[in-house]
């Protein structure tokens, strides 16, 4: 590492995406700032450098004076937030919708030449979903200061610290059956999350990759039926796959959303009545050189620990 080296900040940097991308600048020595809401929880990840070059700071995305502090003299910010469901201050509208531009402006305000923003297939604001509006807001917040900024779209993705395999292997241990939303026809291309840390470093810097929209998905498209199948085979588990109508899983969904940890929520219900699949003719990640790799090849690794009776811990396999 010299005092040449880059200086990067990534907001969200500890989750599942954030450390793969992390490790992967740090290999290429850029001095990081991990903006996290936890900086103590984050400090695992200080190791995947050299001493100083990876430091967790604690940030409150939806304060200003913290954002900016955050990104003062950076030179790449980039924004990995988001959430899967609304809990007591994590609300759509904020997280998504409009602490993107916030970060943005900040980073423009400082003199940051590039930002990288990771969205999601489906971001829409004309969706029934606010999970998706909220995306599809998030993006156009990020363009007014950024109009060159990469956005990256991925489907599902899947990888050791996932929340998808890992949480229906996890229920398939307990319940004798897993629900079918809508009959389980919903489609999706689930995408190995090192190929989007990979995806998101190889934008910075590349000026093909100015302006673009990049939807990242797999090398396989499924229906949420075979993803189950795929999971049970893998585990060694049988359970029944039954049909929930959507008009059910919605009126379930307006109970378990209360859960602290919800297991379902009406927003998600409307998302599945959606296919989650690159677009034809879209920019992805063989644009980008990168061969896409296969969950057959990744997934049954970090499975196994469901195979031989084993359960999955908060970040990690216990």
């Amino acid at each position: 590492m010299t005092t040449a080296s880059r200086r990067t900040t990534v907001f969200g940097g500890s989750g599942f995406i954030g450390r793969y991308v992390v490790k992967r600048l740090a290999a290429r020595g850029d001095v990081v700032r991990v903006a996290v809401r936890d900086p103590v929880a984050a400090a695992f990840m200080k190791p995947m450098g050299a001493v100083g070059q990876i430091v967790p700071m604690r940030v409150n995305i939806t304060d200003t004076a913290a954002v900016g502090e955050a990104v003062r003299g950076c030179d790449v910010v980039i924004n990995l937030v988001g959430i899967l469901y609304e809990s007591g201050r994590q609300r759509f509208e904020s997280i998504q919708g409009q602490a993107p531009e916030l970060i943005a402006a900040a980073a423009k305000a400082a003199g940051a030449t590039e930002f990288v923003h990771v969205s999601a297939i489906g971001a829409d604001a004309a969706s029934s979903s606010i999970y998706a509006r909220t995306k599809a807001a998030g993006e156009a917040g990020v363009r007014r200061h950024f109009p060159g900024a990469p956005i990256l779209r991925p489907s599902i993705v899947f990888g050791p610290e996932d929340g998808f395999f890992n949480r229906f292997a996890a229920l398939a241990q307990l319940a004798p059956a897993l629900p079918l939303i809508g009959g389980g026809t919903t489609k999706f291309q689930p995408v190995y999350v090192g190929d989007v840390a990979e995806a998101i470093v190889r934008v910075i810097g590349n000026p093909a990759a100015q302006g673009k929209v990049f939807e990242l998905g797999g090398p396989r498209i499924a229906s949420f039926r075979e993803l189950m199948e795929f999971m049970l085979r893998t585990t060694g588990r049988r359970r029944a796959l039954v049909n929930l109508p959507f008009g059910l899983a919605t009126a379930m969904a307006a109970v378990l959303e209360k859960l602290p940890m919800p297991l379902l929520t009406r927003d998600q219900v409307a998302l599945l009545r959606h296919d989650n699949v690159v677009s034809p003719g879209a920019a992805d990640l063989r644009s980008l050189a990168i061969e896409p790799t296969a969950m057959e090849a990744v997934v049954p690794q970090y499975l196994e620990i469901f195979r031989r009776g084993g359960r999955y811990g908060a970040g990690r396999f216990a």
